[in-house]
């Protein structure tokens, strides 16, 4: 890998923390027939949500309470290495030692989108024994939807993307970020840490001072945020994130992921995947399955999600509509 490519996914992965993340931060068909898993269509759909680079489960616990309330069932993924299982570098805590948070290894360096898929798979199946599945990703957890749309789509209702990357006719999360319609993204204009190539991880340095690093996060990330909640935001994130990611194949596949319904919710301020960017996909996508084509929803957000969340909300929760 080139030093370029490396710095190119660093910052990729440094900037796309999960959308709830962000909102902790925040202030107050063709498919295959949703038959319920066996329970004669009439339990409520269960929403399985996947979250981004360097974050967790726990980033959707906004969204989720707001959708339990209003009489929805919701549960969030932890990938493999994040949440309870995330590694926290011992050069990370104060005083921190930024010549050894380069060079310190961690388990996520051994981990794959393979992994991820798999352990989604295992959640769905779960989930589809008790009703519909509804699967929803947000930023790199695009990746992962794609590819358990690929695996079994037998077993989801719908699949939506919240300003997610969804590969089409490009193989990884890197190249789109190449793409022209990239060209107004702030992906890489974010500084980071230059971790060793050998220990396959990007890693960020969410505590760090520095207010060139904390100024340009902001513009990427979460740019109408007050500052209070955006200190709150990079500090729910975790440091460490696989890096192959970004540069592993994760386009969908016509005759399994094509049969599924499915929705994009666009981010219209999104700074690090542009709205042409995300446009982008959403073309790419219904040409491939011109049948099935995206039901697009816009939110004015950026790419951490709307402050105030009502709007996302109204959007996550009429993804359960006619499925019963």
């Amino acid at each position: 890998m080139t030093d370029h490519t490396r710095r190119g996914v660093l910052r990729t992965a440094a900037a796309t923390g999960a959308l709830a993340a962000g909102a902790l931060a925040a202030a107050p068909g063709a498919n295959a027939a949703p038959n319920g898993g066996g329970h004669g269509g009439h339990r409520p759909p269960t929403y399985v949500f996947v979250h981004g680079a360097n974050s967790s489960a726990g980033g959707w616990a906004p969204y989720m309470r707001e959708l339990t309330l209003l009489g929805h069932r919701t549960l969030a993924v932890d990938l493999p290495g994040h949440g309870p299982d995330a590694y926290f570098p011992v050069a990370y805590q104060a005083p921190q030692d930024l010549e050894a948070l380069k060079t310190e290894p961690s388990p996520l360096g051994k981990v794959t989108l393979d992994d991820y898929t798999d352990h989604v798979v295992e959640v769905v199946r779960r989930a589809r024994r008790n009703g519909p599945v509804i699967l929803v990703g947000q930023s790199q957890g695009g990746l992962t939807v794609n590819r358990v749309g690929n695996a079994v789509p037998e077993l989801l209702d719908r699949i939506a993307y919240v300003a997610a990357f969804c590969p089409v006719k490009l193989p990884t999360l890197l190249d789109y970020l190449k793409a022209p319609e990239a060209k107004d993204s702030l992906a890489f204009t974010i500084p980071g840490i230059a971790a060793a190539p050998g220990l396959g991880i990007t890693r960020a340095n969410w505590r760090s001072g520095d207010p060139d690093f904390l100024a340009k996060l902001k513009a990427a990330t979460a740019a109408d945020y007050p500052d209070a909640a955006f200190r709150a935001l990079i500090n729910s994130l975790e440091p460490d994130e696989t890096a192959g990611i970004a540069m592993t194949d994760a386009r969908v596949d016509a005759a399994t992921w094509g049969r599924i319904p499915r929705t994009y919710i666009r981010f219209s301020e999104d700074r690090m995947i542009p709205p042409a960017l995300q446009d982008r996909m959403i073309a790419e996508a219904d040409a491939l399955t011109p049948r099935n084509r995206f039901t697009v929803r816009t939110v004015k957000a950026p790419h951490v999600g709307p402050y105030r969340r009502a709007p996302l909300v109204s959007a996550l929760a009429e993804l359960a509509r006619g499925i019963a």
